[in-house]
């Protein structure tokens, strides 16, 4: 249990990232770090193999717009020869490399059984480090792309097979949708008891409606401007010991959806978009040991964070320690391991994942 303190039942104003976090939110955010840990722990041998890291040159076959504010576009990708990809299951995601060499996690939300193509979805955010902006600026058909994986770190476990649940509900906040899209393709395609309610600012934000409509009437689409912002009783109705719940999109949103169902003995699953807060953290030094350059990290901030300000062609991803896109070496100092992913065997040859590890104090010098 995370904490006894009673939980208020309306989610945080800063439900889709409006606003900085609540400091109140930080503990309840351990929840979803810790299932974040559990799956980089069992998939740590697969993360690391060659099998896993395979990079696959692909091209844009297809560039459509689906958010009627135009702020979220999908992409099919093919082989060149359009021959047959890699398989995968509901929950996986690509590593894309772009044009620009820098590194992002998309999810999957085609459909499975389409084994000729990915589909992926991207939100323009233009204060993101530059990746969804270069994708809706330069990204068309017949733009040649290089991808590693699928990769899976949000599994989806059929209730009977892999879940002792009877039934799934899904919760969907904005972009979050593209992971559940496939889920829910297979849950209606297996004939589960299945229900989603799907959230957002308005409908012209929010991605693939039509698709969605086509879902039956199990879904509830839910609005801030035509409903005012859902509270749990809202995003999770008809939820009980007998449901799996999957939950993705904005942090706030997850964090509160784990803490409605902490002391409910509910299945959660859940992923989020956005990198988890920083709790317990200790002011450090860095010296970046080609230059001699010494900078301060603050205790509420990420190493990655104060590099990318002297650095910011410096690669980086999924910014929650299971990509390994921002791993670098330590040449001296004592680092504070905060991730699941990296072996023993890496840890002792002084290799760091700078996006949520830091050091208790004093500095690190590091490998740029």
């Amino acid at each position: 249990m995370v904490s006894t303190r009673p939980v208020p039942e309306q989610l945080p104003t800063d439900l889709f990232g409006r606003r900085e976090r609540d400091r109140a939110v930080r503990v309840l955010d351990a929840v979803a770090t810790a299932r974040l840990k559990w799956t980089t722990i069992v998939n740590r041998r697969e993360v690391g193999t060659p099998e896993r890291d395979r990079r696959q040159a692909l091209v844009v076959t297809d560039r459509r717009i689906e958010a009627r504010d135009q702020d979220v576009v999908s992409l099919r990708l093919e082989a060149p020869d359009r021959g047959e990809l890699p398989r995968w299951r509901p929950g996986a995601h690509l590593d894309l490399e772009l044009p620009s060499g820098r590194l992002r996690q998309y999810s999957l939300c085609g459909d499975p059984a389409d084994r000729h193509g990915y589909r992926i979805a991207v939100r323009r955010i233009p204060e993101g480090g530059g990746g969804s902006v270069e994708v809706h600026d330069h990204v068309t058909p017949g733009t040649p792309l290089v991808v590693r994986g699928p990769r899976n770190a949000f599994p989806f476990a059929v209730p009977g097979y892999g879940s002792p649940s009877t039934r799934v509900h899904f919760v969907a906040g904005g972009i979050g949708i593209t992971p559940i899209l496939p889920m829910a393709r297979l849950a209606r395609r297996l004939g589960l008891d299945w229900s989603m309610v799907y959230t957002g600012r308005s409908r012209d934000t929010i991605p693939f409606l039509d698709e969605i409509a086509g879902f039956g009437t199990g879904v509830t689409i839910r609005t801030d401007d035509e409903h005012g912002l859902p509270d749990a009783a809202a995003l999770l109705p008809g939820v009980d010991a007998t449901t799996a719940v999957y939950c993705c999109g904005p942090t706030p949103m997850t964090t509160a959806v784990a803490a409605a169902l902490r002391d409910r003995r509910v299945e959660l699953h859940s992923e989020r978009f956005s990198p988890p807060p920083i709790v317990d953290g200790h002011p450090f030094e860095i010296e970046i040991a080609s230059t001699g350059e010494v900078f301060d990290v603050a205790a509420d901030r990420s190493a990655l964070d104060a590099i990318l300000e002297r650095r910011p062609d410096r690669p980086y991803s999924c910014r929650q320690g299971f990509c390994r896109t921002c791993k670098v070496r330590i040449l001296a100092g004592e680092p504070e391991h905060r991730e699941s992913v990296l072996t023993a065997a890496e840890h002792a040859a002084g290799e760091m994942l700078v996006c949520v590890s830091r050091a208790e104090g004093g500095r690190l010098v590091l490998d740029l």
